[in-house]
């Protein structure tokens, strides 16, 4: 049995969860030299769930992110040479340098940007559903939050407002297990957030989101639901991230060797590689060239990063109010 992608469209996939994967792995490295600024909350490990939604979404198509939001924004298309130049602070950077980690955004791609904000994505990504609806346009919406993000009460409400109105949005809970250090089994009273989705009228999906294939399937089945214009969907992605809840977290709250047993034993990419290796829909120099062009992409990001001017003192009032 083959994939239901073509050959180009495997290689895009795992290319986007390689760039992801090295590009967070290399954030992880530099922050623990304090050069990077602020705080950053890492997505190694989830790959397959930014992208294997993501790939079904054109430019005009709105995600709305998390404080969590780098592979977000990979995926959506957002250049990650002008975030790793955001990340460094850079006026260089997708936001000049003034968004940092937690507030990367780029509407020219549909990305609302990441969001310090626990669930603050679920009234945006009903507004520019509603917005593409009015205009009878056929684009969708998606807001990923967190399984600490499914017990906030903006979450419901963006649920029912999009029932309600029938919006085409997807919600995708990207449930990792922890809420910061706080494992759901204490946080969620039902035993998958996918099962809240009844009270709103919607379906609720499960998917594993160790498995690209897996999520490219679900995701395109709430995604053509939501074009069709047939309303919202739940999609709970059951996945693990590899690093802390922000860098410097201790991660005391996780048993010794967890994260290197998920490394070994489900790790996307992995996954990934070896299903297409084994069908023979791709080769291990494929996936060894995309790796080594990655690789050398983001190592010139961060000596461009290193290299770009920080934001003149002019620039510090600039941005601040909108003209319409």
């Amino acid at each position: 049995m083959t994939s239901p992608l073509n050959r180009e469209a495997l290689l895009q996939a795992y290319r986007t969860m390689r760039i992801i994967r090295d590009f967070e792995e290399r954030v992880h490295v530099d922050f623990a030299t304090g050069e990077i600024p602020g705080f950053v909350h890492l997505y190694a490990g989830e790959e397959a769930s930014a992208t294997g939604i993501c790939m079904h979404l054109n430019r005009k198509d709105y995600i709305a992110s998390t404080h969590r939001g780098h592979g977000h924004c990979i995926a959506k298309g957002v250049d990650p040479v002008g975030m790793m130049a955001e990340i460094w602070g850079k006026a260089t950077g997708t936001c000049k340098g003034k968004g940092g980690s937690m507030h990367i955004a780029d509407l020219e791609v549909g990305m609302l940007g990441a969001n310090g904000i626990v669930g603050g994505g679920g009234p945006l990504i009903c507004g520019t559903a509603l917005a593409s609806k009015i205009r009878g346009e056929n684009n969708v919406g998606v807001c990923f939050f967190g399984d600490g993000a499914s017990n906030q009460g903006t979450i419901f409400e963006a649920m029912n407002l999009a029932s309600v109105w029938k919006l085409p949005v997807i919600f995708v809970a990207e449930n990792n297990g922890y809420a910061e250090a706080t494992s759901s089994n204490f946080s969620v009273a039902v035993d998958n957030i996918a099962d809240r989705a009844s009270a709103f009228g919607m379906p609720g999906v499960i998917v594993d989101g160790f498995d690209f294939f897996a999520v490219y399937e679900a995701a395109g089945e709430a995604i053509k639901r939501a074009r069709e214009g047939h309303g919202p969907t739940l999609l709970e992605v059951k996945l693990s991230r590899y690093y802390g809840h922000f860098e410097g977290d201790q991660q005391t709250y996780r048993a010794p060797g967890e994260v290197q047993k998920l490394r070994e034993t489900k790790d996307c990419l992995m996954q990934f590689a070896k299903r297409v290796t084994s069908r023979g829909e791709l080769t291990m120099a494929d996936i060894e060239a995309i790796d080594a062009e990655v690789k050398a992409m983001i190592d010139a990001s961060v000596v461009k990063a290193k290299a770009d001017p920080l934001p003149a003192p002019s620039e510090l009032m600039t941005d601040v109010y909108v003209s319409y």
